[in-house]
């Protein structure tokens, strides 16, 4: 069974999301715009989600996730939660 491990910024907006994305492009560290942005619980440390298989997040999620390049920041993704900034940190298929 396929597995992943990624980190996550959650925010309310996409403009915020598109904001975030290109300070992280730009050079800010992805754990540290998490601790200070993400509604998430997962941001008290720095994002990480740790792993986990396919069904087990959201679909929209599980969409990027298992499908997304690894170590690049994808988003905004759009879920009932809000808008998301993914960074897929490893995956085995």
């Amino acid at each position: 069974m396929a597995t992943a491990k990624a980190r996550r910024i959650l925010v309310a907006t996409e403009a915020q999301c598109q904001d975030l994305k290109k300070q992280i492009e730009a050079g800010a560290d992805f754990a540290e715009i998490a601790k200070k942005h993400s509604s998430c619980p997962s941001s008290r440390q720095g994002g990480d989600l740790g792993e986990f298989g396919p069904g087990m997040m959201v679909p929209e999620f599980d969409k990027v996730v298992f499908s997304a390049e690894v170590k690049k920041v994808q988003g905004p993704v759009k879920t009932q939660f809000g808008f998301h900034l993914l960074e897929v940190t490893e995956r085995t298929d």
